[in-house]
């Protein structure tokens, strides 16, 4: 259900569309010395939590912690460039690595691929986000729709994928585990309750479960359930962000 390729291609971003493969990975995307120093840059600074999931850090705000509150919906997007540069600033003197997979994704796909504007704003792109150790990170699914109920550019998407460039892996755990079945948003928000997720055994085994190296590439579909396994010792760190697919003749959108 995982499919290893040396590159983006349109061919590959199709088989996730089509939901032929649950993912794609990217084995060695970035040298793992280079990961580990851009990783390092990244956290110097320090980094805050979640607003509904405390225990995971993250640099960067994602659109989802909104929660249809306005004054959180400003908040983003108000904070949303400045946060694109802040992640190029330190990742700096390196390129950042959410801008050269921009750019990748653009020459790849025939209609090319663009940030994604919503209620006529830009997004941010380029969440970091750090799972401490010990932290497992619970099952969940990812919908625009869901995110944003009122807009027809989210309601417009047929395929929704979260892609995750591995920065720090711990030296056991922080395996990503995918489930292959369908959840719809009335059924997972009943069972989470007030938390932003559910327990993984409540799914069963895993459709997939694969633990990422530092420097791979992974791209999924985010609308199947996902969580995260606790690691050992040392934070996971990732640079994380969506890519939207309206069919093959739209441009591809990303945001965080």
């Amino acid at each position: 259900m995982m499919l290893d390729v040396e590159c983006l291609d349109e061919t590959c971003i199709k088989k996730l569309a089509s939901e032929e493969v649950l993912a794609i990975r990217i084995k060695g995307w970035l040298p793992p010395p280079l990961a580990t120093r851009i990783g390092e840059k990244i956290l110097a600074p320090g980094f805050e939590g979640y607003i509904n999931a405390p225990s995971i850090g993250r640099i960067g705000m994602a659109f989802y912690e909104a929660e249809n509150q306005p004054l959180l919906i400003e908040d983003y997007f108000e904070r949303a460039t400045r946060n694109i540069t802040e992640l190029r600033n330190r990742c700096a003197p390196y390129s950042s690595p959410v801008d050269t997979l921009r750019c990748m994704f653009d020459e790849s796909w025939p209609a090319g691929a663009q940030l994604e504007t919503l209620y006529g704003r830009k997004m941010f792109v380029g969440l970091s986000r750090v799972v401490k150790p010990g932290v497992r990170f619970l099952a969940h699914h990812d919908i625009f729709a869901k995110d944003a109920p009122q807009s027809f550019q989210a309601r417009s998407l047929q395929a929704q994928f979260a892609c995750n460039v591995y920065l720090n892996m711990p030296a056991q755990g922080g395996a990503l585990q995918m489930w292959d079945r369908d959840i719809s948003p009335e059924q997972f928000d009943e069972m989470r309750g007030d938390s932003y997720g559910i327990d993984p055994a409540l799914l069963g085994t895993p459709t997939l479960e694969v633990r990422p190296e530092a420097g791979d590439f992974i791209m999924f579909n985010s609308r199947r359930m996902h969580s995260v396994t606790p690691g050992l010792a040392e934070p996971r760190l990732s640079l994380s962000f969506f890519v939207g697919y309206r069919g093959t003749a739209s441009p591809l959108t990303f945001w965080s």
